[in-house]
């Protein structure tokens, strides 16, 4: 996982396969959590050893005044962990992967104030709760139990991942201490909402899979190029600022959308390139591809194919026709052949 996403210069089609292989992953994941629940009684206590730890660790470093070394990478995968109490006496672990374990319990790791990289998915949490670290970075904690989003206050955090879990509301990510971070991801939750979201650092934001039926609340996502809705309930396109001055891409594939009028809400987008309505009722109209661009000049791409040209002069042609109609409606000298007395 890198701690600097740039997903400015997006490709939609490569985020299809990408949303594709996660919809895989998902499966695989569910079926793993079953599994595990009809064999929960059988685990045992399995706390972390020190010859796991010796197995686990790699990447020799400079620490403290530079004069002593540690390993600073530990990776423990896959070991059944029920407990990492080990942990409080490693303080020089900057990078930890307990993925796939048994965990609900990440406490220990408070003790880990070099911690910069920390991967827990997979494992029985129902928190992603942790003091504050000042050079976390990147924190993912997918696929657990994660019932909300309280306590997540690291002042260098720049990616978090919360996929997979069971929150259905966004509450306590504080934008005064959550200063670093621009990527979110909130896939197959059951987010009902997304009030919350108050991040004007975030660039990209993914709620793909959830239970959203409109977009409230993200007026203030001056730095979003990012969004990803696809597979909700959103049937209006309300909720959308020009506030949102930076936003290049919105996949809203598999919703709910009926009328090809509510593309004019997003006509006060100024930078938005690339829309996926595709599987939303709208883009069954026979006329769907140029009424967006009718409504949207600037779109480059609807779905997975570009605008040629002729589309945009036919486009230009049709919006001049609607503007002089609108002139005419709107001018009170304007008498039509109807108004003139019969002589």
């Amino acid at each position: 996982m890198s701690d600097e996403e740039d997903l400015e210069d997006f490709e939609p089609d490569q985020d299809d396969l990408e949303r594709e292989d996660d919809e895989k992953e998902t499966e695989e994941w569910d079926e793993d959590r079953k599994e595990e629940e009809d064999f929960l009684e059988e685990w045992m206590p399995t706390p972390l050893m020190e010859d796991m730890m010796k197995e686990g660790l790699s990447l020799l470093c400079k620490t403290g005044n530079g004069l002593a070394h540690a390993y600073v990478k530990l990776e423990v995968k896959e070991r059944e962990l029920t407990d990492i109490y080990l942990l409080r006496s490693y303080i020089h672990l900057r990078y930890v992967d307990v993925s796939e374990n048994h965990l609900t319990d990440l406490s220990p790791l408070n003790y880990l104030t070099h911690l910069l990289w920390l991967k827990a998915d997979g494992n029985r949490l129902r928190s992603a709760q942790l003091n504050e670290l000042p050079y976390l970075q990147v924190a993912s904690f997918a696929y657990n139990q994660i019932t909300d989003t309280e306590g997540i206050s690291h002042p260098r955090l720049g990616t978090l991942n919360l996929k997979g879990n069971n929150i259905h509301m966004v509450t306590g990510l504080d934008p005064q201490k959550l200063i670093s971070l621009h990527t979110l991801e909130l896939r197959g939750n059951q987010l009902e909402s997304t009030l919350g979201i108050n991040l004007p650092k975030l660039k990209n934001l993914f709620l793909a899979q959830n239970m959203l039926k409109k977009v409230e609340g993200l007026e203030n996502l001056t730095n979003l190029t990012t969004l990803h809705l696809r597979d909700n309930q959103i049937e209006t396109l309300s909720g959308f600022s020009e506030k949102m001055k930076s936003l290049q891409y919105i996949n809203l594939r598999g919703n709910m959308v009926t009328s090809l009028r509510e593309l004019t809400k997003l006509r006060n987008l100024p930078k938005l390139r690339a829309l996926v309505l595709l599987d939303n009722p709208c883009a069954d109209e026979s006329d769907y591809r140029q009424e967006a661009l009718v409504q949207m000049a600037h779109l480059e791409r609807l779905d997975k194919e570009f605008f040629e040209e002729e589309d945009r002069a036919e486009a230009t042609e049709i919006r001049q026709r609607l503007k002089e109609e609108q002139e005419q409606e709107t001018d009170p000298d304007h008498d039509t052949e109807l108004d003139q007395p019969s002589m």
